[in-house]
């Protein structure tokens, strides 16, 4: 299995560098929409997403409930399953501090738009993949070295 630590450093630096997931509740009803996360710091910490009233998620939310999010960063080098806890927030110090033009230009009464929700998807575990490249490993079985045992070093359950 591959370390723990470097699984988590790659996930969320795939997360701040690429922003899009698929989040949903962790129901059988439920469809996992792309949202754009938001991480403060290095890595750690919950993920914020702005979204509205009107949506799956914003009218879904009202109690904290059990989520999925799923990652597939834009180089294909990091893959996520992570299950956590969505709720629905109006801390108006955490939207000061993220809010920005591109959000902005979703909502017509800014910061103080009735249909505004702010979730937080706290992380609790994750299965992580790092790439594992099909050509690489299809090289491999031409030469016969089996490539599953090369790749189970890049794959492990952590929490987050």
């Amino acid at each position: 299995m591959a370390d723990a630590g470097e699984l988590k450093q790659k996930f969320w630096n795939a997360v701040k560098d690429d922003r899009t997931v698929m989040l949903g509740l962790a129901d059988a009803h439920s469809h996992p929409r792309p949202m754009t996360a938001m991480i403060e710091g290095d890595e750690g910490g919950p993920v914020w997403f702005f979204t509205g009233t009107s949506t799956e998620l914003g009218a879904g939310v009202s109690a904290p409930a059990p989520a999925l999010l799923t990652l597939s960063s834009k180089g294909h080098d990091v893959f996520a399953t992570v299950h956590g806890r969505l709720s629905r927030t109006y801390d108006r110090a955490v939207i000061d501090r993220l809010w920005n033009p591109f959000i902005a230009a979703w909502y017509e009464g800014g910061k103080d738009d009735p249909t505004l929700v702010l979730l937080r998807f706290d992380p609790a575990d994750a299965e992580i993949w790092l790439e594992g490249s099909s050509l690489v490993a299809g090289v491999k079985a031409m030469l016969g070295v089996d490539p599953k045992k090369d790749y189970q070093d890049n794959v492990g359950q952590v929490r987050l």
